[in-house]
């Protein structure tokens, strides 16, 4: 079964919905909200393999569906996220997306592994959702990928490609490296704030943890920016190309994703309340009632 999306939904990390222990109030009906607004789907960065969360979440809900975005291949065995997934799809038929990746070597190292071949890695781990007791299906997941052999095993072991901090431009290129079929759900990220130098600062913040990362750097670089753009809190130019500020900018954004080959695009809010570098945040209830009027 093809689970349901839209053209778009709503990405938000992990760590901005639960206490250690559960889900706070105001998740529980920012959660609701969101259903009610009509996105497609919820995006829930940094997911962890036991799909508590996620299915916490469907639980709160009666529609849309939510995604992984992503759960990290190296954190669990693919026979343990399959036993995960199902314990969720039975209760929530159709509605749960499982969103994978491989990471980055730093956070993987934390784990206390060995970031090596990680595409090797990942067909693997496909394999071992495919021959576990209760296999995940193709149709059921998604993978981030960002440069073409990763798109090229999205489209051949799973539903498409979710690819994150990226352009229209990259949008448009992996779209010709999937093929027609495959879905593409590029990540945007969006500024609602109107002070623009704040709504700048903002963005800085946000991209600065993200420059840290090797695969997003590389990948930064294979689009055409340089090391001046890169350093830091990175350069204007790479703010304008990576975020999109109010609502006008915000709406043609999204349209060119579209234009460029996007089935979906998973739009995160970069607001003062959720900081990626403390982990620190809540729902962005405020600025997705703003953007479910201009984009739904």
């Amino acid at each position: 079964m093809t689970v349901s999306i839209g053209r778009v939904g709503i990405w938000a990390p992990s760590f901005a919905w639960s206490t250690p222990d559960a889900l706070t109030p105001d998740a529980l009906e920012a959660v609701a909200e969101l259903d009610e607004l009509g996105f497609g789907a919820l995006w829930l960065g940094a997911s962890t393999p036991d799909l508590v969360l996620p299915g916490a979440l469907l639980a709160a809900t009666s529609r849309m569906t939510i995604a992984t975005a992503i759960v990290n291949v190296w954190a669990a065995e693919a026979d343990e996220l399959a036993a995960s997934f199902h314990r969720v799809d039975a209760a929530h038929p159709g509605r749960l997306l499982l969103g994978l990746g491989a990471s980055h070597a730093p956070v993987v190292a934390a784990l206390g592994r060995t970031y090596t071949q990680p595409l090797k890695h990942l067909e693997a781990y496909f394999d071992g959702l495919d021959a576990a007791p209760r296999p995940v299906p193709g149709a059921s997941r998604v993978l981030a990928a960002l440069r073409p052999k990763a798109l090229e095993l999205a489209a051949r072991r799973t539903a498409g490609a979710h690819p994150y901090l990226v352009t229209p431009d990259h949008t448009r290129a992996a779209r010709e490296t999937l093929g027609d079929g495959p879905l593409l759900v590029p990540e945007q990220k969006v500024v609602l704030e109107p002070d623009r130098t704040e709504a700048r600062r903002l963005a800085r913040r946000n991209v600065s943890y993200y420059l840290a990362l090797p695969n997003y750097v590389r990948n930064l670089q294979l689009m055409g920016f340089t090391g001046d753009d890169l350093t830091g809190e990175g350069s204007e130019r790479l703010l304008d190309a990576l975020y999109a500020f109010g609502v006008e900018q915000i709406v043609a954004r999204v349209a060119e994703h579209h234009a460029a080959g996007a089935d979906h695009v998973a739009v995160q809010v970069i607001s003062a309340d959720t900081d990626v570098r403390t982990r620190v945040g809540r729902p962005s209830r405020p600025q997705w009632r703003s953007l479910a009027a201009a984009l739904l």
